[in-house]
């Protein structure tokens, strides 16, 4: 089987090398991993104490940057770097004011570019966020005797682990991993179903960052006085599908207010034929616009998504009608907002306990999430109690970035 992994991760390379010709992302992870070792070799010395967090994407990056920050201030003499698979996790946090020493893409999974790559510094901790592993990378940390965990572990009975080819990756997860932090019960179960029996209950990383949203700034500029009096809707990280539950909106209700904040700015084109007389975030900041007659503003900018769900009374959360994966419904349930979204969700086990307590609302057509809100706003006693049962069910949460740190420095 160790030979068939190294055939996969050739086969890997191989592919996103071609790919990468003809896909702008995709090149650039390719030649942001040529960088990866030159930069370490500039960011640190072999003496160098570090902490290390691996994320796919930016999603994983939110769900371990808790237990990142909490360490880095009980620890505050080793530095930390953080790797990426994915493009899309790196160009985002790159761009942005973080506690990381160094930020680059994790080396292609070869046992010889890996043993170059971590023989750069002195790995303290590692852990890796929710499920992604990449096996000789964890044989190299067990063989230098690194501590390395698993951080808001999701198991399920889909994943290779529980075919019958999967008793070699079992066997590697077995051997390398420390422990593992379960966002679920159910989690919990399958991994013990397997054998990996070093695992325990934390919780999702998730509620712990999105708590602490209330605490800051969030205005954003003009939004109060484009919203006015009237109840709004949050369209986030909208695709396709999302777009058109808005142009239903638009049509169906003259008062409402629609906020749309599309995943990919290449959407705003789009929006603007869709919905011809919404404002465009940009022109309103750069023309003082304060004439707010219209009922869509389009936020052709990214970074504030977040902070435009503290104003919503109704969100929509983009990527659950189709396998693209829904995106981060927390941020807005977190303000006490009713979330709705699409069926496909399966990655995301907080989408089945919001909506198990009436906190939110899935859809398998996108006219009949229309409808709802639709219902929501001409019934607004529901809506007050669906926006209650949004905000107690992140309040509930217990702190997972305590319950980790206590086991970790233990």
């Amino acid at each position: 089987m160790s030979f068939l992994y190294t055939l996969f991760i050739n086969l890997l390379i191989f592919g996103m090398k071609v790919f990468s010709w003809f896909n702008e992302k995709t090149k650039k992870g390719v030649e942001g991993r040529r960088q990866s070792l030159h930069r370490v070799k500039s960011a640190f010395a072999k003496s160098d104490k570090v902490i290390w967090m691996h994320a796919a994407s930016l999603g994983e990056y939110e769900q371990g940057l808790p237990v990142l920050e909490r360490l880095k201030e009980l620890l505050p003499q080793h530095k930390i770097l953080v790797t990426f698979f994915s493009p899309s996790g790196y160009e985002n946090v790159i761009k942005k004011k973080h506690l990381a020493d160094m930020i680059c893409y994790l080396p292609f999974d070869k046992k010889s570019t890996i043993q170059e790559f971590t023989s750069q510094f002195t790995t303290e901790l590692f852990f890796t966020v929710k499920y992604d592993y990449w096996y000789n990378l964890l044989d190299e940390l067990k063989k230098q005797n690194v501590k390395t965990y698993v951080i808001s572990a999701l198991f399920y009975d889909r994943q290779a682990f529980f075919t019958s080819y999967g008793k070699w990756f079992v066997k590697q997860l077995k051997k390398n991993i420390d422990w593992f932090f379960h966002q679920t019960k159910e989690s919990l179960l399958w991994a013990k179903s397997i054998g990996l029996t070093n695992s325990s209950v934390a919780g999702d990383t998730r509620f712990d960052r999105v708590k602490q949203l209330r605490e800051r700034d969030n205005h954003v500029d003009f939004i109060k006085e484009f919203i006015g009096n009237e109840k709004t809707v949050v369209f986030g990280s909208s695709w396709q599908a999302e777009e058109k539950i808005a142009e239903e909106v638009v049509k169906g209700n003259p008062y409402v207010k629609i906020i749309m904040a599309p995943h990919d700015l290449k959407r705003v084109q789009n929006l603007k034929q869709i919905l011809p007389d919404a404002l465009l975030y940009s022109e309103v900041k750069q023309n003082n616009i304060h004439d707010f007659n219209s009922r869509v503003l389009i936020i052709d900018s990214i970074g504030i998504l977040s902070k435009l769900y503290s104003y919503a009374d109704i969100a929509v959360v983009g990527g659950g009608f189709h396998d693209a994966g829904l995106h981060n419904i927390l941020e807005a349930a977190t303000f006490g907002v009713p979330v709705i979204f699409g069926n496909h969700y399966r990655k995301n086990p907080e989408a089945d306990e919001l909506i198990s307590v009436d906190g939110g609302k899935s859809f398998e057509k996108e006219g009949l999430a229309a409808d709802f809100i639709f219902f929501l706003l001409n019934n607004l006693e529901t809506l007050e109690k669906m926006s209650e049962n949004a905000k107690k069910f992140v309040d509930e949460k217990p702190d997972s970035t305590k319950l980790i740190l206590e086991k970790i420095l233990s």
